[in-house]
């Protein structure tokens, strides 16, 4: 079973590849992160750093509660509508792994 702490550096790795993946190709950053995205970035992470769910779910698309702003929650979802598939092409083990995870998790919350 993995820790909660290394649960949570895994989820901040993929979210911080997703958004970098979509602030390179929407807007066209060379280096880094835009102001936009890296406030998403910052934010996220900071999500995820007080989640008390950590221990029980996967990611926070299948969590019961969702403590995102309303306004954050809208970009971070834009993000993974745009990153989620361009990820099986950039990085397909991380997307697969993501999947097959989200799966599981959704399987196992219907029984």
């Amino acid at each position: 079973m993995k820790t909660t702490s290394s649960k949570r550096e895994r989820e901040k790795r993929m979210v911080s590849y997703m958004i970098a993946l979509y602030c390179r190709r929407r807007h066209h950053t060379r280096h880094g992160l835009c102001k936009e995205c890296a406030s998403l970035e910052a934010y996220a992470h900071l999500r995820s750093d007080k989640c008390p769910f950590m221990e029980t779910k996967t990611f926070c698309s299948n969590c019961s509660v969702h403590c995102y702003r309303p306004d954050m929650r809208e970009k971070i979802r834009e993000v993974m509508r745009f990153s989620g598939p361009r990820m099986l092409l950039t990085h397909p083990i991380m997307a697969l792994s993501h999947a097959m995870e989200s799966k599981k998790e959704k399987r196992e919350a219907s029984r």
